[in-house]
C-alpha cells in the first residue's frame, strides 16, 4: 500500500499556468525510481542516497542556479523551489544534496572570475560537489558572529584552526564553504572579521582536517568538523578579508526559501497520505474521512500549506529580482515549516498506529519535518527578527 499511486490533493486556482509544471512533472517521474522502500532502507541504515543525488545530478536539476556559461541551466530560484518541492512530495529528502543549490550563491556572486572558471563547470558536471557549509560552531550556536574558529594568514598560505558542527554532507562533499575569523579587532563592527573560503576537502583530509558522524534522530549526515593547524592557499579566500558574514547573508535568505519549499513539498505529501487514507479506510462501517475530527484537522493543515506557499512564491520572486527580501524569505520558512509540522501531526492522528509503521513512511516524514522547527534558523529567532527589525520593538537577546 505504501507505494501505490495515490491521488494527489489538488492546489489553489492559480492566476497564471505553472511556468514549472514541466520541471515538476519531470523530477516526479525521477522521482518514481527511488520509491518508499528505497528511503526507508537509507533510513534504516543511516546511509547516503549516492545513486538518488546521481541521478539528480546526471538530469541537471543541482546545477539549476548555474549560469550556462559555467555548464548549470541560469534558472531562477523559483525553479530550484519547484525542484526541492517536488522531491519532498514524492517522499524523498532534498536534504542530501539541497546545499549545492543556496551555497554556490556566494562563490557567484562574490568569487573571482578565477574561482568560478576553475570550481563552477566541475560542480555543474557532477565532477565536484559543493554540499558542505562550515559556519555554525559548538559555543557558538545561531550567533554566527560569534564564531572562534581562526584563519592566520602566513607567507603563503591561511593556517585553520577551530571546530564547526552540525555541518551535513561533509563526508560526501569535495568542496567546503567554510566562514572563519581573520581579525578579532574589537574596533571593528561585529559583522566584520569574519571571511569566506572555498576549502577542497579531498586534499585536506589527514592534513590538519577530522570529519566526525554525528548520529541523528533522522538521516541527515551531519557532521563535526576539526581544523588542526590545516593550511590552505592564499586564493581560497572568497572575496575581501573581513566580509565573509555579509557574503552568506544572500546564500542564507535563498536558504530559507528552498527549504521553505521543502517544507511545503512535505506538507503535500502528508496531506496525499492522509486524503487518500481516510478516503480508503473505514472503521464502524463507514470511511474515517467521514467524521470532522478526522476532516478538519486535514482541512486546517491544508489552509496552512496553501497560504504558507503564497509567501514563499512571493519570497522567490523577491529574490529572482534582487529585490532585500530577508522579511520575507524568514516568514515564508516560519510558515512553511510551521504548515509542514501541523500536516504532519494531522497524518499521525489520522492513520492511528498505522502511522507509526515504517512501511507507510509517515514516521520517517514525521521525524524530517520535525527538524526545519529549528534549523537552518529557529522559530524563535525569526519571531525576534520581525519583532526587532519589522516592528521596531527592542531587541531581546
Amino acid at each position: 500500500m505504501q507505494d501505490k499511486n495515490i491521488n494527489r490533493v489538488s492546489g489553489i486556482t492559480a492566476l497564471d499556468k505553472d511556468p514549472w509544471e514541466d520541471i515538476r512533472n519531470s523530477v516526479k517521474s525521477l522521482c518514481d525510481d527511488f520509491p518508499g522502500e528505497y528511503w526507508r532502507k537509507l533510513d534504516s541504515n543511516r546511509s547516503y542516497p549516492e545513486e538518488f543525488v546521481e541521478a539528480l545530478t546526471k538530469s541537471g536539476y543541482l546545477a539549476c542556479l548555474i549560469p550556462e556559461e559555467y555548464g548549470g541551466s541560469g534558472l531562477p530560484l523559483k525553479a530550484a523551489c519547484a525542484i526541492l518541492e517536488e522531491i519532498q512530495r514524492s517522499g524523498g529528502n532534498g536534504a542530501a544534496c539541497h546545499a549545492q543549490m543556496y551555497i554556490m550563491g556566494a562563490l557567484l556572486r562574490h568569487g573571482s572570475e578565477e574561482q568560478k572558471n576553475k570550481y563552477l563547470p566541475k560542480i555543474a558536471s557532477g565532477e565536484l560537489r559543493l554540499q558542505a557549509f562550515g559556519v555554525t560552531e559548538p559555543d557558538a550556536g545561531t550567533d554566527t558572529l560569534s564564531i572562534r574558529t581562526k584563519a592566520e594568514k602566513s607567507n603563503n598560505c591561511y593556517i585553520i584552526n577551530g571546530q564547526k558542527v552540525w555541518t551535513s554532507r561533509a563526508e560526501y562533499s569535495d568542496l567546503m564553504l567554510l566562514l572563519a575569523r581573520t581579525s578579532n579587532d574589537k574596533n571593528n563592527k561585529r559583522t566584520e572579521g569574519l571571511s569566506l573560503f572555498i576549502l577542497d576537502m579531498q586534499k585536506a583530509k589527514d592534513k590538519g582536517l577530522t570529519i566526525k558522524p554525528i548520529r541523528t534522530m533522522i538521516n541527515h549526515a551531519t557532521t563535526e568538523i576539526f581544523f588542526d593547524d590545516l593550511e590552505i592557499p592564499l586564493d581560497s579566500l572568497i572575496g575581501d578579508e573581513g566580509k565573509g558574514f555579509k557574503y552568506i547573508l544572500d546564500g542564507m535568505n535563498a536558504e530559507r526559501i528552498l527549504i521553505a519549499s521543502e517544507c511545503i513539498g512535505d506538507s503535500k505529501f502528508f496531506l496525499d497520505k492522509m486524503t487518500d487514507y481516510a478516503t480508503s479506510r473505514e472503521v464502524f462501517g463507514r470511511p474515517i474521512g467521514q467524521n470532522q475530527g478526522i476532516q478538519f484537522p486535514i482541512s486546517r493543515a491544508y489552509a496552512e500549506t496553501e497560504a504558507a506557499a503564497l509567501m514563499v512564491e512571493r519570497a522567490a520572486e523577491l529574490f529572482d529580482k534582487n529585490i532585500p527580501c530577508g522579511t520575507e524569505a524568514n516568514i515564508s520558512k516560519l510558515l512553511a515549516s510551521e504548515a509542514s509540522w501541523k500536516s504532519a501531526e494531522a497524518a499521525i492522528q489520522t492513520f492511528g498506529g498505522y502511522g507509526f509503521a515504517e512501511d507507510y513512511d509517515i514516521e520517517r516524514k514525521y521525524r524530517e519535518a520535525r527538524l526545519y522547527q529549528i534549523a537552518p534558523v529557529s522559530t524563535n529567532l525569526i519571531l525576534a527578527y520581525i519583532a526587532q527589525n519589522v516592528l521596531g520593538l527592542k531587541k531581546s537577546y
